[in-house]
């Protein structure tokens, strides 16, 4: 069975039924259903928005000053 991944709304697309996503909601979507959503720039992997803000956060020194 395939796995699901949790992906986050960075513009909102339409959704079926005349609703619409929202932009930071998260959905859990198969590969074959992201593929084209993240190509476009629509939706990106929810672990990878966390890493780039655990990459950008500022890092506290441990080096005491004199």
């Amino acid at each position: 069975m395939a796995t699901r991944q949790k992906y986050t709304v960075l513009i909102p697309f339409p959704l079926g039924g005349g609703h619409w996503s929202a932009v930071g909601q998260e959905l859990d979507l198969l590969d074959v259903q992201a593929q084209q959503l993240e190509t476009v720039g629509r939706i990106k992997l929810t672990a990878q928005i966390a890493a780039e803000a655990a990459a950008a956060a500022p890092k506290k020194s441990t080096a005491k000053a004199d």
